[in-house]
C-alpha cells in the first residue's frame, strides 16, 4: 500500500511538471509573436508615398521628414512675417505665471506669406497651444528657449504646403 501512494505522488508531479513547462513554453510564445508584430506594425515603411496623392503633396511630405532642426544661419537671414503679440498662462500648480511675447517667422521663400495669411487662425493657435503648455522652469532657460523654437518651427511646418519656416525670432520675451 505504501508502494501504492508512492507511484501517485510520483505520477501526480510528473504531470504538474509538465503542464507547467507547457505554461512556460505559451507564454515565451506569445512574448515573442507579440513582439515581432510590434517591431513590424512600428516599424512600416515610411518612404512610400500615399497612393491618393498629389505631386505638391508628396513633395511637401518629403521636405517635413527630411527637416530636422531650424535653421541656425544668421548670416542670410531670410524673409520676416512678423506674428501680433502673444499673452498666454503658463502651465502652474496656482496659475499665477504669464507669459507675454512677440514672435517673427523666418520664411524660406516670400511667396510663402500668402500661404501664412490665409493660415494664420491657425498658426497663432498652434502657438499659443504650445507656449501655455509649457512651465516657468521650462522657458527660463537659453536651452528651453531654443528647444521651445524648434518645437514650434515643427508643428507650423507641418500645416504649411507652399514653404516652410525656417526659424523664428522672440522679439519680446517677458515672464512675470
Amino acid at each position: 500500500m505504501a508502494e501504492e501512494k508512492t507511484e501517485e505522488v510520483v505520477e501526480k508531479k510528473s504531470g504538474g511538471s509538465m503542464v507547467l513547462i507547457i505554461v512556460i513554453v505559451l507564454l515565451v510564445l506569445l512574448l515573442a509573436g507579440g513582439g515581432l508584430v510590434a517591431y513590424f506594425l512600428l516599424s512600416g515603411n515610411d518612404k512610400a508615398p500615399a497612393v491618393n496623392a498629389t505631386p505638391t503633396q508628396v513633395k511637401s511630405m518629403e521636405s517635413r521628414k527630411r527637416r530636422t532642426k531650424r535653421s541656425t544661419d544668421y548670416l542670410t537671414v531670410g524673409p520676416m512675417y512678423p506674428m501680433s503679440q502673444f499673452i498666454v498662462n503658463l502651465l502652474s500648480e496656482n496659475g499665477s505665471r504669464y507669459l507675454k511675447t512677440s514672435i517673427d517667422l523666418e520664411m524660406d521663400k516670400t511667396e510663402l506669406s500668402a500661404e501664412l495669411d490665409k493660415k494664420k487662425p491657425l498658426i497663432r493657435d498652434i502657438i499659443i497651444r504650445t507656449l501655455s503648455s509649457k512651465t516657468f522652469e521650462e522657458v527660463s532657460t537659453m536651452k528651453g528657449k531654443d528647444r521651445l523654437k524648434d518645437e514650434i518651427v515643427n508643428k507650423v511646418n507641418d500645416v504649411l504646403t507652399d514653404g516652410q519656416i525656417k526659424n523664428i525670432f522672440f522679439t519680446d520675451f517677458i515672464v512675470q
